[in-house]
């Protein structure tokens, strides 16, 4: 069965969560350097059969485009050009990334690890994928 992946797009890294096949649990699969986005996928797409991809869409609370909108909108027209049988869904980010560094913070982890971008990054991804299996079921 194929596996939805998110991502928590920015403009030096990327934060990704895959489904399980059964599409129920969002795990985190790794943050890469987002120069690197499109051959991480082509390599991961190519041995996990991949059904869908969302991206967060980074938006004010006014529902505004934030200064990472554009990275976003330019990065989605160059998935579909690689990935033409992939569909590729924005999803609202708001908050992701301070909900991922609260649930990093209640994990107990040490402070530098909190700090780590790379895991922020992926626990927003996973947070993304998590909410959007919730509204999907």
């Amino acid at each position: 069965m194929a596996r939805i992946l998110a991502l928590d797009y920015g403009k030096k890294r990327t934060g990704i969560a895959v489904t399980d096949p059964l599409k129920i649990i969002a795990s985190p699969l790794q943050t890469v350097e987002t120069k690197e986005l499109i051959g991480f996928l082509k390599k991961y797409i190519s041995s996990e059969p991949v059904e869908k991809v969302i991206i967060g869409l980074p938006l004010n609370f006014d529902d505004t485009p934030t200064d990472a909108t554009p990275l976003v909108e330019k990065f989605i027209p160059k998935f579909q050009h690689v990935f033409p049988n992939i569909p590729i869904e924005t999803v609202d980010e708001r908050m992701s990334s301070k909900m991922a560094s609260q649930a990093i913070a209640q994990m107990g982890l040490s402070k530098k690890l909190r700090e780590q971008k790379e895991l922020i990054d992926v626990t927003s991804a996973v947070i993304l994928l998590q909410e959007y299996l919730e509204t999907q079921s």
